[in-house]
């Protein structure tokens, strides 16, 4: 057996991202109690910084490198969706540096009155519970190689990476510790079954082609040989078939699209805010990564077999999350449907089985990950008053929204800018993710048309529960003392302002975003 050659130069974002892990993790053991927090930010801050300017030296070579014995790839649809994962992980990060001590979201049970100055400050004095950062770290290694794996073996280790550590972030929620819990403990039961789900279909295809490398599944469904086993596939279409099926389980799960969405309103809503937006965004665009060099990679040859029912999957995400979203009175369920109904508008996207439709995704995932943890952000500064006067839990039911715009208008204004971005409302990253992932599906007969139809439909309909939050913000008198908003922290207010400087200017002046992101769209088989 030889030895596998590893390019590191190529593969420097995860490994730098993951020595910044185990450092966490150092930090974490040794590290004194008062010194963690701020030991813990800095650390997972520069090397998510340092692993970004890494994904941007790459992009700059303008070549394609397959590395660690075929299992890795780097290519431009890998880097854009590196960066974009780097990028929207940093703010995600940020806003929980923000949220921990001055909200106790992260804060372990101290005798303080919760709420209170006492508790902040004890939060600050050492309390955080500072583990969450190298579980972020850990969760990002797996997502930083989950869509630029080269074979379903690495495919489904990098699935595992990414989201154990995001079934224990999802229970650390202190202030509703038992909705929190049960959030993650769904998460993690209903995550088993569709990995386990994966794994199958992984070996099925394996059983079919003889390999599980993605360029060799590709080979033998096109001439019935892998080029590493000399086994004829005649005979096997059962195995690939089903194994296509349990595959497009394991990866639709994750993305949050039907009928395996039913996990998505419980998880956001039990989770930390600021995990949830991390989850929302960074998952999607990991998740969304490895469906497109699947689909484009692997199992082209069969598209007249899967596209079909990827037709009828997103048509009923696109809907039953536009619809659903009507009745919910929580703003982070509401916000969940949102995310199922997006992530039918991104498989639009995906069925164009071109150039312009990967182009298309990956402009919409950056668009719609900039916009989803600003969002998640400005969720976690409206909070409820306790009656000595201090801030308690997140006020997230919408009956508490009301009136927000008289006492705190930049919130509300930032707010109402990114429902508009979800709703798809030209002059925001929203439409024009939207219009990209339209036109390149409307040329795409007989599976493009029809589709678009119902993703305008579905559009429509989602405009409308959009709109009720915003008319809650500006035309409903105030609910008086039993809401504050907090004032945000210099972190979050980055990440706030990085989010609206996106969603405005991929909005406006798309045409920068649009060509990286179609210079990226081009799979090494």
């Amino acid at each position: 057996m030889n030895a596998p050659s590893v390019d590191y130069a190529a593969v420097a974002p995860m490994l730098i991202v993951f020595v910044a892990a185990l450092l966490a993790v150092l930090v974490e053991a040794f590290a004194p109690r008062t010194a963690r927090f701020v030991s813990q930010v800095v650390l997972a801050s520069v090397g998510i910084a340092a692993a970004l300017i890494s994904v941007v030296y790459l992009g700059t070579q303008e070549k394609s490198v397959t590395t660690a014995g075929g299992a890795v790839v780097i290519d431009g649809p890998a880097l854009f969706l590196q960066g974009t994962i780097l990028v929207l992980g940093l703010m995600a990060l940020l806003t929980m540096a923000d949220e921990a001590p001055e909200s106790g979201a992260f804060t372990a049970q101290a005798s303080a009155v919760p709420g209170s100055v006492d508790e902040a400050r004890a939060a600050r004095a050492g309390l955080v519970q500072t583990e969450v950062y190298p579980l972020i770290l850990f969760s990002m290694v797996g997502m930083l190689l989950f869509p630029a794996s080269n074979d379903l073996l690495t495919m489904f280790i990098a699935l595992e990476v990414l989201s154990l550590p995001l079934y224990l972030l999802c229970g650390l929620a202190r202030r509703r510790r038992l909705l929190s819990q049960e959030a993650s403990l769904k998460y993690f039961l209903l995550g088993a079954f569709s990995s386990a789900f994966f794994l199958f279909g992984s070996a099925l295809l394996y059983g079919f082609a003889g390999s599980v490398r993605l360029s060799d599944i590709a080979a033998a469904i096109s001439d019935g040989s892998t080029g590493t086993a000399a086994s004829a596939v005649v005979g096997k279409d059962g195995l690939l078939l089903l194994g296509v099926g349990l595959l497009a389980v394991g990866l639709l799960f994750k993305v949050g699209a039907f009928p395996f969405q039913s996990w998505t309103p419980d998880v956001y809503q039990g989770a930390p805010t600021p995990v949830t937006g991390f989850m929302a965004a960074c998952t999607k665009v990991a998740a969304f990564g490895a469906l497109l060099r699947i689909a484009y990679v692997a199992l082209p040859g069969v598209r007249w077999d899967w596209q079909p029912v990827i037709w009828v999957v997103a048509a009923l995400t696109m809907l039953i999350g536009s619809i659903i979203a009507i009745v919910q009175a929580d703003v982070k369920r509401m916000l969940a449907y949102s995310s199922i109904a997006h992530a039918g508008f991104i498989l639009v996207g995906l069925l164009a089985m071109d150039r312009d439709g990967i182009g298309s995704v990956l402009f919409y995932l950056a668009a719609y990950g900039f916009t989803t943890v600003g969002a998640f952000a400005l969720v976690t500064l409206v909070r409820t008053s306790t009656p000595e006067g201090g801030v308690g839990g997140e006020a997230t039911h919408l009956s508490q929204w009301q009136g927000l715009a008289k006492r705190s208008p930049l919130l509300a204004f930032t707010f109402t800018l990114f429902l508009l971005a979800f709703a798809g409302i030209p002059l925001t990253s929203g439409f024009t993710g939207k219009f990209a992932v339209f036109s390149a599906a409307v040329d795409q007969a007989p599976w493009g048309p029809g589709l678009v139809l119902v993703g305008v439909a579905a559009s429509a309909i989602a405009v409308f529960f959009y709109i009720r939050v915003i008319v809650l913000m500006y035309f409903n008198d105030s609910v008086g003392d039993a809401v504050t908003v907090t004032r945000p922290g210099a972190l979050t207010i980055f990440a706030v302002g990085v989010g609206v400087v996106a969603t405005i200017g991929l909005g406006v002046l798309p045409a920068a975003a649009l060509q990286l992101a179609n210079s990226s769209s081009v799979f090494l088989p």
